[in-house]
């Protein structure tokens, strides 16, 4: 067995060669999901959706303006989010007044528009807690609410890894084995590589695989080559001004309660996971800014939210290198990437089964996190108002698999499972007689405070 293995905060004592190596990684374990959004939201939009250009380039854009506003002291990707798609396909079913007779390119300048307006509410909540202090804020946010729900998290995005892994079982368990045995096994530079190299290993069994004529489950290629022939080496990202419209607005921007719970919860795992307090320095109203920026200017200019993402703090828990360097080369990459298409179709390539397999371990890490958050924190759960606490949180985050629907102002509005569990536990929390947690009273406590609200498949 490998021996435990100490943090790297500094990551030029590799040497370059060793950061770029590291930062393709976080790449390759953000480039899924991340394009993901994109070919979902042209699914609603009859293929006039979002472009995985466009995608792309804001995704590394916006996490260098996120390190930016949080000092460039925060090791946080910020790939596309996934609790926009309801609203997504809300405004391309949009069918009444203005929307009646708009092709589906017409509406997606207003879903953008509706975009901006949630990451500008980002600031709002950013100015209030710069006023009132973080310990305010964050009374609402003890261990016994943080905790459950990156538990949640964790299981919520399980069924996604299964059900990207059951298209080739063989190739997924190929993939899962090589990131365990380098994880555990691996010396050196490849031990805290092993994302990288389960997709490279992998990716060459499954080009074997296919040169033998073994097939998916479903009969279907293995690596499906045609995008790449028909794309081109350079092309400008095709960006499209935002439009604004109360419909749309009234749409999206309720999504942002949401996802700014998911922002504390992203922050409070990347700490737990690298040892520091970010919620305290640099603070949560610098992170808040990072993201609500990153996502208003994503929607401006014809680009999905983004969000911290998990899968990147899944990298940082396994490969111990917690440089903040390391993931801005991961978002140069992604921008240089936006300009390729022909690379980008390269890497989209990727078999499902392979994201599936190391799925596995990220997602399944995401939940680990949590329960070692409770544990560390010491929860106690002889206390019956933490188990209620908790318990609806669980139930909440797991149950409502499609979340609840209702009308606003004639307009639908989804709130994803785990927003309705981060509502009622911060609510129950709040109600509840015997809340004695106190933030910034327990130096370390504040720091294992580790969750994850954020629902992309769920990022």
């Amino acid at each position: 067995m490998g021996e435990k293995r100490k943090a790297i905060y500094d990551a030029t004592t590799l040497g370059k060669p060793k950061m770029m190596v590291l930062g393709l990684q976080h790449m390759f374990a953000m480039f899924g999901a991340t394009i993901l959004v994109p070919i979902l939201v042209n699914g609603y939009f009859n293929g006039e959706g979002l472009s995985v250009q466009v995608t792309l380039f804001f995704a590394g854009i916006g996490t260098l303006l996120f390190h930016l506003c949080s000092k460039f002291k925060v090791p946080a990707f910020l790939g596309s989010s996934f609790a926009f798609l309801g609203g997504f396909a809300t405004v391309a079913q949009l069918d009444t007044g203005k929307y009646a007779n708009m092709s589906f390119g017409e509406k997606l300048p207003y879903a953008c528009g509706g975009i901006v307006v949630a990451g500008l509410l980002y600031l709002v909540l950013a100015l209030i807690i710069k006023l009132v202090g973080v310990k305010k804020v964050m009374h609402f946010l003890p261990p016994v609410v943080t905790g459950p729900i990156i538990i949640c998290i964790g299981l919520s995005l399980a069924p996604s890894a299964v059900s990207n892994a059951s298209a080739n079982w063989f190739l997924a368990i190929v993939a899962l084995a090589v990131v365990i045995a380098f994880n555990i096994w691996g010396k050196g530079m490849f031990n805290i590589i092993p994302i990288l190299m389960g997709v490279v290993i992998s990716y060459v069994v499954a080009l074997i695989m296919q040169a033998m004529g073994f097939t998916n489950a479903d009969g279907s290629a293995i690596i499906n080559f045609a995008p790449i022939s028909e794309a081109s080496w350079v092309g400008l990202p095709p960006f499209i001004i935002a439009k604004f419209d109360i419909t749309a607005i009234l749409v999206m921007a309720p999504i942002a309660i949401a996802t700014m719970m998911e922002h504390i919860g992203d922050i409070s795992a990347i700490s737990a996971t690298t040892g520091l307090n970010f919620i305290e320095e640099p603070g949560l109203h610098r992170t808040l800014l990072g993201d609500g920026l990153a996502t208003a200017f994503a929607g401006m200019f014809g680009g999905p939210a983004n969000t911290t993402y998990g899968e990147n703090t899944g990298v940082l828990e396994l490969s111990k290198v917690y440089d903040p360097k390391v993931v801005r080369i991961a978002a140069v990459y992604a921008v240089v990437v936006s300009f390729i298409p022909k690379i980008a179709d390269v890497i989209g390539t990727m078999p499902t089964a392979i994201i599936g397999g190391i799925s596995f371990v990220l997602y399944g890490m995401i939940s680990a996190i949590g329960v070692r958050n409770v544990v560390e924190n010491k929860v106690d759960f002889t206390k019956s108002r933490n188990l209620i606490v908790a318990a609806v949180i669980l139930v909440s985050g797991l149950g409502f698999s499609n979340g609840i629907t209702f009308t606003v102002f004639g307009t639908t509005v989804t709130l994803t499972s785990l927003a309705i569990a981060a509502l009622l536990g911060v609510t129950l929390n709040a109600i509840l007689p015997g809340n004695d947690y106190n933030f910034g009273v327990n130096h370390q406590g504040d720091i294992n405070r580790g969750v994850s609200f954020n629902n992309r498949n769920a990022s």
